[in-house]
């Protein structure tokens, strides 16, 4: 509601009250009649300038007065208009022209930056990869002269040629095996049938699903997890190994990566964390085995036991000797305190490259698998072949025996999983997967009660019933490896997509 002037009946711009008659007047005019009269216009009662209260209200526009009127103002008042509009116009192209310089500016050199810091960066992971190859090689101690009775040393670079194959299985060595598969058989019979108490139940495994995906533990530049491994002590450390040529060990309860292992001069192939102790033994294309110390990030050992890329590794019950398998047709048994490759075997009835290798829970036996599709079956201390289980039709990609002592599992480029009972030397079951089915890696929990399987997929099995359990589907490339943590209480998977991915309830 607008006000309006007592006296000329219009909007007022400075609005002031008489406290006398409380109309509304514009100041300028209700002044002069004071000046003029002294009295309030509507009441004629004596008034003066200071009793005037002033009023705030906003500020009224005024309409614009009519100003087209006619066609030539109308006309001049578009000129106007169209010479503003033109006008605007052309400063703006000048501002836009402006930004266009600068911002051309200031991509060249962000370009020129990122050509600097990529250079930069290659030269700096050169200069480490260098730096990580030279601190292991400097603090690896010289192994003893080798007696009478021991094999070559890892720095001879092997011994394929040593007249009697089984030289460094001194009556020690002999005897150490010998305890400690009496000790564990022992164990196992103590053990009987009970199910291990905490043990994950199979409907517990039915309800595991994706804890976590950890995509960032190997470089993106070479993508791929080729192998992985899980700390039997403590179950939170998980070793992979990378086409990238490192050994990478992350605790999957911090999610933090603990360290990461540089030596080799090739991808990292095989992986094994030592049970008791804080140690790690990686193998390679490049033919080296490197046992690590994870604390230091440094090399312990180097053990060169092969002249062809190595494909499997084991480590021996007792904690102290390694089984490796290469593409050079032989497998060795290694101490890896020393360094020093015991024993160093090959098939002469065969001529097929070795494709795996697995110890038996026992120690006294071991199994490996080679490019013609066999498994083999060897006695350690005598160095011999026992038995061979025909029946692959592909290359064998894994193999693994059960903690009961009497199965092995097999994998080849068949797409099937064969199942082998050593007491009686036969296949008893055969899991026939889906064809074009890819199997890389197979893993029995700690009690035998479960069989993992990677590949196109990771799914568990129930032993016994070799019924399936549970099928993730969550890798996007090839699943390259899968370990159970203890009492199966967790599965961790790796893959080509370069991810190790925790699954659980």
């Amino acid at each position: 509601m607008a006000l309006v002037c007592a006296i000329s009946s219009e909007v007022p711009d400075q609005p002031v009250v008489s406290p006398l008659s409380g109309a509304v007047f514009e100041r300028r005019l209700l002044e002069k009649y004071i000046a003029e009269n002294g009295t309030d216009p509507i009441t004629n009662k004596e008034l003066s300038i200071d009793q005037l209260i002033d009023l705030k209200v906003p500020t009224v526009a005024k309409p614009k007065p009519p100003s087209a009127t006619s066609i030539p103002a109308i006309l001049k008042a578009l000129q106007d208009e169209w010479d503003a509009v033109m006008l605007h116009s052309f400063t703006l192209r000048q501002q836009l022209q402006t930004a266009r310089q600068e911002l051309s500016h200031a991509l060249y050199q962000h370009d020129a930056a990122t050509r600097v810091i990529a250079r930069l960066n290659k030269e700096v992971t050169a200069a480490r990869e260098a730096l990580a190859t030279l601190k292991p090689q400097a603090g690896i101690a010289p192994a003893a002269p080798a007696g009478p009775t021991l094999a070559v040393t890892a720095e001879a670079g092997g011994a394929a040629d040593i007249p009697s194959e089984g030289a460094g299985l001194t009556e020690e060595v002999v005897s150490r095996l010998q305890d400690t598969a009496t000790v564990l058989t022992q164990e196992r019979k103590r053990r009987g049938r009970t199910i291990p108490e905490g043990l994950t139940s199979s409907e517990q495994i039915r309800s595991f699903n994706t804890l976590a995906s950890h995509p960032g533990l190997h470089s993106a530049s070479v993508p791929g997890i080729l192998a992985v491994d899980v700390h039997q002590k403590d179950t939170s450390k998980i070793v992979t190994g990378g086409a990238d040529k490192n050994a990478t060990v992350f605790n999957k309860d911090t999610e933090q990566v603990v360290a990461i292992l540089k030596g080799h001069s090739k991808k990292v192939s095989c992986v094994v964390y030592h049970p008791t102790e804080d140690t790690i033994i990686t193998a390679s294309p490049d033919t080296q085995i490197r046992v690590w110390n994870v604390g230091t990030s440094q090399t312990l050992q180097l053990i060169r036991a092969h002249d062809g890329p190595v494909t499997g590794l084991s480590l021996h019950a007792t904690g102290d000797y390694l089984l490796s398998a290469s593409r050079d047709h032989n497998w060795a048994f290694s101490d890896i305190r020393t360094g020093r490759v015991l024993c160093k075997v090959s098939d002469a009835s065969a001529s097929s490259p070795l494709t795996a290798a697995q110890f038996h829970p026992d120690g006294l036996i071991l199994g490996t698998g080679t490019q013609d599709a066999t498994i083999k079956i060897w006695d350690l201390k005598e160095r011999s072949n026992v038995a061979n289980f025909p029946g692959h039709s592909g290359a064998i990609s894994s193999i693994a025996f059960s903690e009961n002592g009497y199965y092995l599992a097999t994998a080849a480029e068949d797409s099937t999983v064969r199942l082998w009972d050593l007491r009686k030397l036969k296949n008893f079951k055969t899991i026939q997967l889906d064809e074009g089915y890819e199997v890389m890696d197979l893993c029995f929990d700690q009690s035998g009660t479960y069989l993992a399987v990677a590949g196109t997929d990771v799914r568990v099995y129930l032993c016994k019933q070799w019924t399936d359990l549970r099928v993730f589907n969550d890798h996007t490339a090839m699943a390259t490896g899968v370990r159970f943590g203890t009492n199966a209480s967790y599965l961790c998977s790796t893959s080509m997509d370069r991810t190790l991915k925790i699954y659980g309830p």
